[in-house]
């Protein structure tokens, strides 16, 4: 069973339903989704805040480039305009693949530039750990370290404080 580690984020247009879509699209592979986070923009701060999640999905067989085709298509059905000149701009729907294990439940390694995993900048992102561990408290990225560790390292640990729960928020579909 392939399994895969998901970051959901969303800044503009009704920034829930973006991420309740996307949940909904991936109900045939999703085992769990984490609460919902506001957090400030991060590295370009002129820009709405985001409402971000994590989710952990599972499908038989899947080569780590299916789970990135389908980050891509739920960017897609959400309208995402990618702006070359803000690379970390604001955007309807943007789903990274965090994470990807094998049928062995061993960790992928990949530093091909279409698909680096783990996410090369995941270790950095408290608002990509935080929600992380709702669904693995003992969650580990591989060879960055285990969740816990690494929010209370910096930078993380700088930014952990901005990552605000958003439990009048969930992620039922609609």
């Amino acid at each position: 069973m392939s399994r895969a580690v998901l970051g959901l984020g969303s800044n503009l247009g009704d920034r829930l339903a973006h991420l309740r879509d996307a949940v909904a699209a991936l109900d045939d592979v999703l085992v769990l989704a984490s609460g919902v986070y506001e957090t400030p923009p991060w590295g370009d701060a002129e820009q709405p805040h985001y409402l971000n999640a994590v989710v952990l999905a599972v499908e038989p067989g899947a080569p780590p480039r299916r789970w990135l085709d389908r980050a891509q298509r739920l960017e897609t059905a959400a309208g995402r305009v990618r702006d070359r000149e803000r690379q970390f701009g604001p955007r309807t729907l943007d789903v990274d693949v965090i994470a990807v294990w094998d049928e062995q439940d061993e960790p992928v390694i990949s530093d091909n530039p279409e698909l680096t995993l783990p996410h090369p900048r995941a270790h950095l992102r408290a608002f990509v750990m935080r929600p992380w561990i709702d669904l693995q408290p003992y969650g580990e990225i591989p060879g960055q370290g285990w969740l816990t560790d690494l929010l209370q390292a910096e930078p993380a640990r700088a930014d952990v404080p901005d990552v605000r729960a958003r439990p009048d928020l969930t992620l039922e579909s609609r």
